[in-house]
């Protein structure tokens, strides 16, 4: 049998050439770079048969690119998609798939499993005769280009709160208008602040993640921080203790006091009964502070929670700290850089729909 005949491309001028290196460089799209990367070497003067063997693609490929670009120049390297095939199936059943996709297999009377997997669904599809015949990527792309994907459930945990609206109104009123008779301060527990190694994200080489110890103990103990937030200024103000008793509380709230004599003190804190306690209240009706509770199992309406998660990130996640000392040092220094950049804090939550309610929405929708 004969030798094919040798093909190569058309002689290349010093700017096709530089072109067709910037192309090899830049493209985003596979297509045309492969394209280009065949003209490229067949233009150094490589045979089809070389081209071939480290392009992995076919003699008849690199012969057909080699010669649309001889007839049509760099316009050859632009794939042409066309529309493809009419689709085989229609969008209303495609709508249909997506909803049965949405749904538990139990909706459905099966009961050997909870959830649905590719291979189940497809069966499930052709048991009933939504579609004639299906394949899994087939599947998988409808179920895409229909916007449903693959989740982890998560949780709703609702308010038993009677009093919701008036409670959140009022903590809103606070943060909207800070009265002039005093300042509004948010308070809340951190932690519990253990030993232990925390994941997190941090610039690395490509493959090579930091590695922390998966393993770790207990013997030091926990601590517990408790921290302000002065929505006049946005500072944070903390201390860090063993315990988070109501002594603790108490305690905080008399260096509060003594930080801001001749003003009363709005104290916005969750439920959590230490805040509640006796003791806690007497002295707070005798020394001008006023406790605000946010309602039940509605922390997020505490504006120092978004301090909490900043402070999380920045300075506990990814570290790996052997003793309270150096854990504590670490989470100091994070403050203090936070209060010198600190500004008031205004605007919360303002396009939330929180706004608008006028009852509790008590699940998730």
């Amino acid at each position: 049998m004969a030798r094919r005949p040798g093909v190569f491309v058309r002689g290349l001028s010093m700017e096709e050439g530089r072109k067709l290196q910037r192309v090899t460089r830049t493209a985003k799209d596979p297509v045309k770079l492969r394209r280009a990367i065949v003209v490229l070497m067949s233009g150094q003067g490589q045979a089809v048969r070389d081209i071939t063997s480290l392009m992995q693609v076919s003699e008849d490929y690199v012969r057909d690119v080699i010669h649309a670009f001889n007839e049509r120049g760099f316009a050859a390297l632009d794939p042409k998609w066309s529309g493809g095939r009419p689709k085989t199936i229609g969008d209303k059943i495609r709508e249909r798939i997506c909803l049965i996709a949405r749904t538990s297999p139990a909706d459905w009377g099966i009961t050997a499993f909870s959830t649905w997997s590719l291979s189940k669904l497809r069966d499930h599809l052709l048991a009933r005769g939504t579609v004639a015949t299906i394949s899994r990527e087939t599947l998988r792309r409808i179920l895409h280009a229909g916007g449903v994907s693959w989740q982890s459930t998560t949780t709703w945990k609702a308010s038993t709160d009677p009093d919701f609206i008036a409670k959140m109104h009022r903590v809103l009123d606070l943060y909207d208008h800070p009265p002039g008779d005093g300042r509004v301060i948010c308070v809340d527990e951190f932690g519990p602040l253990n030993l232990m190694p925390r994941k997190g994200k941090a610039w690395r080489l490509r493959t090579r993640p930091q590695r922390l110890r998966a393993t770790y103990n207990r013997n030091d103990g926990v601590m517990h921080m408790l921290a302000a937030l002065d929505l006049a200024t946005g500072h944070i103000s903390y201390r860090i203790r063993p315990r988070k008793r109501r002594q603790e509380f108490l305690s905080f709230l008399k260096t509060l006091r003594t930080r801001w004599p001749g003003e009363k003190l709005y104290i916005i804190c969750d439920n959590f009964s230490p805040h509640r306690h006796t003791d806690v209240r007497t002295w707070c009706a005798g020394n001008q502070v006023e406790l605000v509770f946010v309602p039940t199992y509605s922390s997020w309406l505490n504006w120092i929670e978004s301090e909490f998660a900043a402070l999380r990130y920045f300075a506990l996640n990814g570290t790996d700290h052997r003793s309270h000392t150096e854990q504590n040092t670490a989470i100091g220094s994070y403050i203090r850089w936070h209060n010198a950049r600190a500004e008031p804090k205004t605007g919360f939550a303002t396009d939330s729909p929180i706004r608008t309610w006028t009852y509790y929405l008590a699940k998730a929708a």
